[in-house]
């Protein structure tokens, strides 16, 4: 079942977005970004070549923060033609390995929904909407492939978005046998994803990765690498959205 947060859209017509809103939960991220578009020549205003402009703001830690943070800056700027979420995040063992890329398939609100005495019910098995934001696939597709060509590792996939991020191996496996193809889970994408999709706005989101998902051992994680990750991701957007 899909209703009005769920609806495709595409990019404006006649070449790249003009405006692109980049939202991310915390500091760290938002500069991690705005070095990569630096690094990749972005405008801060529409550069006399067409190029989109970009505006990277704070969402805030979790999808209801990142919600009402995506929807007040577009109800403030009704210029915008782009929405990104992008940060670090935790990826699924045996799909996105520490220090890697996820451009996400698909957005997706993993505990959302019910439980029942046979297992998890997703909103949409209970008829209350949809837990599934589709990205826009055309530049999804093509930031990948630009990540790709540069040598860096990345997969495409489901990116999950929970408001309690996965602790143990067993919940790791719950959440990869409920989404298949699973490859990041962070907190933000499906509220930034809910909020541009209100207003017909296309979305992306982003994921480098800090960690496996699975058992909290931070003396693994690597979340300076995955911000220089996220740093040349970014640094290659404003090309992929002009091509």
């Amino acid at each position: 079942m899909k209703d009005s947060t769920t609806q495709e859209t595409a990019a404006p017509q006649g070449g790249a977005p003009r405006r692109v809103l980049i939202m991310t939960a915390v500091e760290a991220e938002r500069n991690a970004v705005l070095r990569g578009l630096s690094r990749g020549g972005a405008a801060s205003a529409p550069a006399r070549d067409g190029g989109p402009a970009f505006d990277v703001r704070l969402a805030g830690v979790g999808s209801a923060l990142a919600a009402a943070a995506t929807a007040a800056e577009l109800a403030a700027d009704g210029g915008y033609e782009l929405v990104v979420c992008a940060g670090i995040g935790g990826g699924f063992p045996g799909r996105a390995p520490v220090g890697s890329l996820v451009v996400a398939s698909d957005i997706v609100a993993a505990d959302l929904g019910a439980e029942t005495a046979d297992g998890f019910a997703a909103v949409d098995e209970l008829g209350f909407g949809s837990a599934r934001v589709p990205v826009t696939e055309g530049l999804a597709a093509r930031w990948t492939a630009a990540l790709e060509s540069a040598g860096l590792p990345v997969c495409s996939g489901p990116v999950l978005t929970l408001s309690t991020v996965t602790g143990t191996a067993a919940t790791a496996e719950l959440l990869a046998a409920r989404v298949p193809g699973a490859a990041a889970e962070a907190m933000e994408g499906f509220g930034v994803a809910v909020a541009a999709r209100r207003l017909g706005l296309p979305v992306l989101e982003i994921r480098a990765i800090s960690n496996a998902v699975g058992p909290r051992q931070r003396e693994l994680w690597k979340i300076g690498d995955a911000l220089q990750a996220l740093e040349l991701a970014c640094s290659y957007l404003p090309e992929v959205l002009q091509s």
